[in-house]
C-alpha cells in the first residue's frame, strides 16, 4: 500500500508539471527551446523552475515505488530502471538551480559561460538518463503493456529529440528544432506518468511475483509417476511426499 501511494503521489506530480510545462510554454507568443523558460530574465523562469522542482519530485518518488522492476536485456539491466530515473531527478535538480542566461546560447564560442556549460551539460545528462530508463523498461520483464509502450516512447523520444538537438547546434530551422524539443519532452514526461500510473495499479505481491520470472514460453511435458516410488500402496488412501528443499515429509 505504501508503495502504491508513494506511486500515485509521483504520478501526480510529474502530470502536473507536464500541464503546467504546456501552460507556460503557451504563454510565450514565439518558438523558443524548453530551456529558455527558464533563462535569466525571463517572466516565466520562476514558473518554470517550480516546473523543474515537480518533475524531480515525481521522478523521485516513481523510481522508489518501481525499484522492483527488471530489464530482461543483458546490454540494459547493469542496474535497474529506477536508478536511470533516480540519477535523471538528481540531474534536473541541479538543472532547476542552474539555469542558462538569456536565449541559452550553446556553451561555445564567444557566448561562453560557466553557466551555461553546466546548465547544457546537466541538462543532456538528465535527458540520456531518462532515456535510458525507458529503453530499459521496454524490455521490462513481467509488464508486457509498459514494455511495448516504452519501446515506442524510447524511438518516438530517440528520433524526434536528435533532430531538435542537430537543429539547435547547426542553427539550422531553430523554430521547428524548438517544437521537436518540446514534443520530445511531452513524450519523455508522459512515459514517466504512464510508467507511474502502472505502478499505482499494479499489486505489490504481483510485482514480487512477476520481478525475476523471465517470460519465456516454455513446454508442457507428461511425466509418467509410479505410485510406488511415491510411498502410495495398493490399499491405502494416503501417502508421504518428501518436498526436495525440506527433510520434513507432508502426508496427502
Amino acid at each position: 500500500m505504501i508503495d502504491r501511494a508513494v506511486a500515485v503521489t509521483g504520478t501526480l506530480c510529474m502530470a502536473a508539471a507536464l500541464v503546467l510545462l504546456w501552460i507556460t510554454r503557451l504563454s510565450v507568443p514565439y518558438d523558443l527551446y524548453v530551456s529558455e523558460l527558464g533563462a535569466t530574465g525571463m517572466p516565466t523562469a520562476r514558473v518554470f523552475q517550480i516546473v523543474l522542482l515537480l518533475i524531480v519530485a515525481g521522478g523521485a518518488l516513481i523510481a522508489v515505488a518501481g525499484r522492483r522492476i527488471r530489464s530482461r536485456a543483458r546490454i540494459l539491466r547493469g542496474w535497474t530502471p529506477s536508478i536511470s530515473l533516480a540519477a535523471a531527478s538528481a540531474f534536473f535538480l541541479v538543472d532547476s538551480q542552474v539555469t542558462c542566461t538569456a536565449g541559452c546560447p550553446l556553451p561555445v564560442g564567444a557566448t561562453f559561460t560557466v553557466q551555461d556549460f553546466v546548465h547544457t551539460l546537466v541538462a543532456v545528462l538528465a535527458f540520456a538518463a531518462a532515456s535510458w530508463a525507458i529503453l530499459q523498461c521496454a524490455f521490462a520483464v513481467g509488464h508486457p503493456a509498459l514494455a511495448r509502450f516504452s519501446l515506442v516512447a524510447a524511438i518516438a523520444v530517440a528520433t524526434i529529440s536528435s533532430a531538435g538537438g542537430l537543429m539547435s547546434l547547426f542553427h539550422f530551422e531553430a523554430a521547428l528544432g524548438s517544437r521537436f524539443e518540446l514534443v520530445a519532452t511531452t513524450i519523455g514526461l508522459a512515459w514517466v506518468v504512464v510508467f507511474g500510473a502502472s505502478l499505482a495499479v499494479s499489486a505489490p505481491h504481483g510485482i514480487q511475483k512477476l520481478v525475476g520470472q523471465a517470460d519465456e514460453p516454455v513446454d508442457l511435458v507428461v511425466v509418467p509417476v509410479d505410485p510406488p516410488a511415491l510411498g502410495l500402496g495398493a490399499h491405502r488412501h494416503e501417502g508421504v511426499v518428501l518436498l526436495p528443499d525440506d527433510e520434513r515429509a507432508v502426508g496427502a
